[in-house]
């Protein structure tokens, strides 16, 4: 499934409008714009309706206190303010899509260089895309991250900035591939080969250095997975080495304990293995987090 690549500095609700609306902001980059909204004349939906129940209220009250033929004034008014009240109802709905289409074109009209959205990406950008988002989602979403055995602030905040920054990076990549694939098969002469031959060269190097970052998000997405795979482990062996005093004690009632102490030990044993394992998992996953950071940060250790 394609999604919308939406800066993180966006703000999320803007963020989280834009990623259900990607057809519309299709739509709107194309050069469509609402309508725009011509409000009922009068009082609010709201308050009209409140005011015709008022009315049928008093002329139901009037109609009970009378002996006369009042109750037949009373029904047309009842009827023709249910069709009334139904009516505004109905030009109600409406109302909530228009609403949306206004905050969505508006938003998208400010935020107009901060959103990507599929159709940036030709196919190999987008498969790039697509491993660049499942590789941050499965960190983010992590355990060890959720624990605070990773650097789970940090994670928050440079993570999504990576995947915008592959995310724009793509979106260049593809429009210059796809204007060089243009210009290249309009024109291919001998000259033209020649001198669109470094370019070539540049638009793959430039590939190779986003595939390079997409590959470095993957390895910490790695570690990170080895991190998980030790922490469920070493959570159920804890847990099973909190049951421990249950069964050395039917042990020692039975008389079978002198058996069974060096399986037990091994229990343990187990446990510090995998304690260690976790720590050595996790020490990768933050080596690997360092040079997604750079080499600016080399200096912080």
């Amino acid at each position: 499934m394609q999604h919308v690549a939406v800066d993180p500095e966006v703000p999320a609700e803007v963020a989280d409008l834009f990623r259900r609306n990607g057809s519309l902001l299709s739509r709107i980059r194309a050069g469509w714009t609402p309508e725009p909204r011509i409000d009922a004349p009068g009082l609010p939906v709201r308050a009209l309706q409140v005011g015709g129940a008022i009315v049928s209220l008093l002329l139901l009250g009037g109609a009970l206190r009378a002996d006369d033929g009042r109750i037949l004034v009373f029904v047309p008014a009842l009827l023709l303010f249910v069709v009334f009240t139904g009516h505004l109802v109905a030009r109600e709905g409406p109302l909530e899509s228009e609403d949306t289409e206004q905050e969505v074109y508006r938003n998208a009209r400010w935020y107009e260089d901060r959103y990507l959205l599929p159709e940036d990406f030709d196919a190999p950008a987008e498969q790039l895309r697509e491993r660049t988002r499942k590789a941050v989602e499965y960190v983010l979403r992590s355990q060890v991250n959720a624990s605070g055995l990773l650097d789970d602030a940090r994670n928050s905040v440079m993570l999504p900035a990576q995947e915008w920054e592959i995310a724009r990076l793509l979106a260049k990549l593809s429009a210059l591939r796809d204007e060089h694939g243009r210009f290249g098969h309009d024109a291919r002469t001998p000259e033209v080969a020649a001198a669109m031959a470094p370019l070539e060269r540049a638009l793959a190097a430039s590939e190779a250095a986003v595939v390079a970052r997409v590959e470095a998000l993957e390895r910490y997405a790695g570690h990170v997975a080895e991190a998980e795979r030790a922490f469920r482990a070493h959570q159920q062996v804890e847990l099973l080495r909190s049951r421990l005093p249950r069964y050395e004690e039917l042990l020692a009632e039975t008389g079978a304990d002198a058996l069974a102490v060096p399986e037990i030990d091994h229990l343990a044993q187990d446990a510090g293995r995998l304690e260690r394992a976790l720590r050595e998992s996790v020490r990768s996953a933050h080596e690997a987090f360092r040079y997604l950071d750079g080499p600016s940060t080399e200096g912080d250790k």
